[in-house]
């Protein structure tokens, strides 16, 4: 995808479409115009079909032919989806698994290999416990920025 295609996209992934698009991303299976309705709690289902429809001439969604429930084609990295990362139905910020990652070495660090409080220790203690508030504030901060 070049920089003019993704700049369409995220022109058009604004607002309710892009809530949409963030609830088929969650959801993961085929769902109904009444469904994101509801999920969404858009005031009438013409509403989840304008968007869904919307969505489908952007290519990103299909429309079974039975039961005419809609299915994501393809993920796109656009937005604040550049910071996530999917695993089944749930979508983590990608710092998240850093700062999991710089907690649990901070900590088993601290009970492992922490015996007296040295001039080096306070060091990789002050600066371990910096990188770890960072990560998690990053994470934070990116999971605030989903839609809903």
């Amino acid at each position: 995808m070049n920089g003019c295609e993704e700049t369409e996209l995220e022109y058009a992934l604004r607002g309710k479409a892009w809530k949409v698009y963030w609830f088929l991303l969650k959801t993961g299976c085929p769902v109904g115009v009444r469904e994101v309705q509801r999920a969404l709690h858009f005031s009438s289902p013409s509403i989840a079909f304008h968007h869904l429809e919307q969505l489908r001439e952007l290519g990103l969604v299909e429309k079974q032919d039975v039961g005419g429930h809609y299915t994501l084609v393809g993920e796109v990295k656009i937005g604040v989806l550049r910071h996530y990362v999917k695993l089944g139905k749930l979508l983590f910020p990608r710092f998240f698994f850093y700062a999991l990652f710089s907690t649990i070495f901070y900590v088993a660090y601290l009970a492992l290999m922490v015996h007296s409080f040295t001039r080096d220790n306070l060091f990789i203690i002050s600066f371990g416990a910096i990188v770890c508030v960072i990560f998690w504030y990053e994470a934070y901060r990116i999971w605030g920025m989903r839609p809903f």
